[in-house]
């Protein structure tokens, strides 16, 4: 079957990218796509970090501090 990306293949995808597309909108795409590609990588991270360490960083609410009157004025 051959390589996939070949130099040859890469050209006739651009051309039919410019063809479909139009110039003046492509790096509209790039930018959207690039932002999208930066999104998702930020969310992996944010998934792969250790969940204890998140956990001693972030302040949650004890058991019992809902249950306690607000400090008087």
């Amino acid at each position: 079957m051959g390589e996939l990306f070949t130099p040859t293949h890469l050209i006739v995808l651009a051309v039919v990218a410019i063809v479909l597309f139009g110039g003046k909108k492509l790096p509209e795409l790039g930018k959207g796509l690039g932002e999208g590609l930066r999104g998702f990588k930020e969310g992996v991270k944010g998934i792969t970090e250790d969940p204890n360490a998140a956990a001693k960083t972030s302040e949650a609410p004890k058991p019992g501090d809902s249950l306690k009157p607000p400090p008087a004025a």
